[in-house]
């Protein structure tokens, strides 16, 4: 039986995002799907949406993320955005992450973190229809979306069926540590990041991702069948890679990177 610290979450987290609320639930398919539901229902109140188990979590590129009670942490979080710039949100989430768990944690671009040379984490980030705009906005500002940023972190040891490696876990690096230790650890801190995000861009996160970087100064191959040595990310969240032909920014929407 997990003891979830939702009212010390609570506390955490409301005096950053007013009408802030947390709500735990024993199954749902996927956090991510359940959030998405209620923004094209006109709900559009910030919130963490947490799991105990997932049915059909879903992870990047379609990828299937299944969760048993206690043996991860997944979760959302849901509120309206209005950067100006997108571009980064999933590395200063990352980073958000990875700096409140581990020293040793890692991040891969664009949306993973990593325990040496296995995933630990997947991050996947929503958006749903805008979100009336309040009366202070000024004309000609950005409409808020509605963003879901959704988490699941392996809390004890996975089986590792048809991976090329078995996942890490936090207890790893936390022995003990259960989901909603994590929960704690993480909530407060990524709910700063992504405001630091919203008005400042990811210029501000460049250089503790780049701290981070499972990456950096490895030869790495990208699915359009290029390759080279990635060199950290830029101000704008692009990894920088070089190859053949010079240095070329990759964005998460052209391709998809492993390490070579």
């Amino acid at each position: 039986m997990i003891r979830w610290p939702a009212e010390a979450v609570w506390e955490a987290v409301q005096p950053l995002l007013p009408g802030f609320t947390v709500e735990v639930l024993p199954q749902v398919d996927s956090t991510n799907t359940e959030l998405m539901r209620r923004a094209r229902a006109g709900q559009n109140e910030p919130v963490l949406l947490v799991a105990e188990q997932q049915s059909a979590g879903r992870g990047r590129l379609g990828r299937d993320w299944h969760s048993s009670p206690g043996d991860s942490l997944t979760f959302s979080l849901g509120l309206p955005l209005a950067p100006p710039d997108w571009s980064g949100l999933s590395l200063a989430v990352g980073v958000a992450l990875a700096e409140s768990l581990h020293p040793e944690v890692r991040i891969k671009w664009p949306n993973d973190l990593w325990l040496g040379e296995r995933k630990l984490c997947g991050i996947l980030i929503e958006t749903a229809t805008p979100v009336a705009a309040p009366a202070a906005a000024g004309v000609g500002a950005a409409p808020a979306r509605y963003t879901v940023i959704g988490v699941g972190i392996n809390i004890a040891p996975r089986p590792g069926d048809g991976l090329r490696t078995p996942p890490a876990s936090l207890s790893e690096l936390l022995p003990g540590v259960d989901a909603g230790q994590a929960l704690l650890r993480i909530a407060a801190p990524l709910v700063q990041a992504v405001q630091a995000f919203e008005g400042f861009g990811f210029a501000p996160f460049q250089a503790r991702f780049n701290a981070r970087d499972l990456l950096r100064d490895r030869a790495v191959a990208l699915s359009d069948g290029s390759s080279g040595t990635a060199h950290g990310a830029s101000e704008s969240g692009a990894l920088l890679v070089h190859t053949a032909g010079g240095m070329l920014p990759v964005t998460s929407s052209e391709v998809s990177v492993r390490p070579a």
